[in-house]
């Protein structure tokens, strides 16, 4: 009993404290791009992820892979989440990187758990990790930072103030721009999921040496458009959220033709 319970008070304590920290996109950031993956599932591919998921959503197991960051047994999944890029690549560098990326990162993982899954003799619980982690990594690639450099461990190093607050410019991408608009994580995908059936086969086409291009592309802008002591106010909000907003419809789109592939 007194396991349980304890198994339920780090869940808890997770919940409400690991959002806090600096992670790839913040929750509503993870369930917006997740909830726009839902609305494209294909009959047969919302079946047999319900099947690997129960009763939790896309939108809801995209945060699983940072609320586990409580338990040190996942720790080796850290390096998961990103892939560190410390210049602006062309498309023929930076497919001629990934071509020799033997590294443990969010590349190499991505291609790893699409493989696997793959597997019909996949054992069950390795179905339901590898599920959780794809949904929230193909997530993670498209959020800027989480191919920025290592000397600043993607922006956190990178001091700014939100608001007249500390933050970082890691943090402000994760949550800040996306709480800042107020809107719930439905509200939120509801108001910029708006794609043609063209523009949605054209990104779900993409490979993801392209997913990463345009987040190395986008992360070598704000780099340059940023300098540490920074105030990001109200003239950030306006410069940015477009781009923002682009990069979780984009996940989404791309993630629900990922699933679809994979389960419808």
């Amino acid at each position: 009993m007194k396991t349980n319970f304890f198994r339920k008070l780090i869940l808890l304590i997770a919940i409400f404290y690991v959002p806090l920290q600096s992670m790839a996109w913040g929750t509503n950031g993870h369930r917006i791009c997740g909830q726009i993956a839902d609305s494209y599932l294909t009959p047969k591919a919302r079946k047999a992820i319900q099947a690997i998921l129960g009763n939790e959503s896309v939108a809801i197991t995209s945060n699983w892979a940072d609320f586990i960051k409580s338990d040190p047994a996942y720790n080796y999944l850290y390096t998961w989440h990103f892939i560190d890029l410390d210049k602006a690549y062309t498309y023929p560098e930076l497919q001629a990187y990934l071509k020799q990326d033997t590294s443990t990162d969010a590349y190499t993982k991505l291609n790893f758990l699409i493989a696997e899954l793959k597997k019909p003799t996949l054992a069950k619980n390795n179905k339901l990790l590898y599920l959780r982690m794809l949904i929230h990594i193909v997530e993670d690639v498209h959020q800027p930072l989480h191919t920025g450099h290592t000397s600043d461990k993607g922006g956190n190093d990178v001091k700014v103030q939100w608001f007249g607050k500390d933050s970082n410019l890691h943090s402000v991408w994760d949550s800040q721009l996306i709480d800042f608009q107020q809107l719930s994580y439905t509200e939120y995908a509801s108001m910029i999921n708006h794609t043609t059936a063209a523009q949605r086969t054209k990104l779900q086409k993409d490979p993801i040496s392209e997913w990463l291009l345009e987040s190395n592309q986008l992360a070598e802008k704000l780099y340059a458009d940023t300098k540490t002591g920074d105030n990001l106010s109200y003239k950030y909000n306006f410069k940015y959220i477009d781009i923002l907003n682009q990069q979780m419809l984009k996940a989404g789109v791309r993630l629900a033709g990922v699933l679809n592939e994979l389960f419808g």
